[in-house]
């Protein structure tokens, strides 16, 4: 283990990179984590595992062309908008309840009760675009 890594540590504020080799390293997050991601070449292959609570609507959309999320919900409820096309549908989470967005779909978070959210997602290649560009072809 490495030296700064915790044996017990907090996923709200730590991702956890599983590596394709099947290791698994903390890795701080911070304001800008996914804007330098594209910077962090030992992030470039696997997943990153991580937990934080959603209080609110996603301000963005996003999308995972490197590989397919895993949503799953710890607590709370919150509706998955994905978008097919033009158009939006939604797919309610419950606690305890998961689900899969493919590769390449747009979605983001609509916030019906304070939540705490698990996601396994690719480490590279997120786009994020704003949720009023989504009919504007961004």
């Amino acid at each position: 283990m490495a030296d700064r890594a915790k044996i017990v540590f907090d996923l709200d504020g730590t991702y956890v990179h599983l590596k394709a080799s099947g290791g698994a390293t903390q890795v701080e997050s911070g304001n800008d984590f996914w804007a330098r991601l594209p910077e962090r070449a030992e992030l470039g292959e696997g997943r990153l595992l991580w937990a934080a609570a959603q209080v609110r609507d996603s301000a963005d959309w996003e999308m995972h062309p490197q590989g397919d999320e895993v949503v799953y919900l710890l607590s709370g409820a919150i509706d998955l908008a994905v978008l097919a096309g033009d158009a939006e549908r939604t797919v309610t989470l419950r606690p305890n309840s998961a689900c899969i967005v493919p590769r390449g779909v747009w979605h983001r978070f609509i916030v019906q009760k304070p939540a705490n959210v698990l996601s396994i997602t690719p480490s590279l290649g997120t786009q994020r675009r704003p949720v009023e560009a989504k009919r504007q072809g961004r």
